[in-house]
């Protein structure tokens, strides 16, 4: 798989899992694709652990591995750019007060 379809499922992963999570997520667009490119790597590791890696016709099941891999992945990023983030704008407020 060449890196340009590793960046454009990462995106259709990471924008899908975004749609999914209930709530705004506020993390940029890069990340996301990060995030989706993680959680396709998750989604294969453990399609490859339950054995339903490779199957005939369409893997559903490999694909519906891989989104819950990016869901995971990106609350998991959003909660944590939240405390980074969240904790530089919390000093900037005060030092700005």
């Amino acid at each position: 798989m060449s890196w340009l379809w590793v960046i454009i499922v990462g995106l259709v992963l990471g924008l899908i899992a975004r749609a999914i999570i209930p709530g705004k997520q506020h993390i940029p667009l890069w990340l996301t694709i990060v995030c989706g490119i993680l959680g396709s790597f998750l989604g294969n590791a453990v399609a490859g652990w339950i054995g339903v890696a490779e199957t005939r016709g369409v893997d559903w099941i490999r694909h519906l591995l891989q989104l819950i891999g990016a869901i995971v992945v990106v609350f998991l990023a959003e909660r944590l750019w939240h405390v980074v983030r969240g904790s530089k704008d919390k000093r900037g407020s005060r030092q700005r007060a």
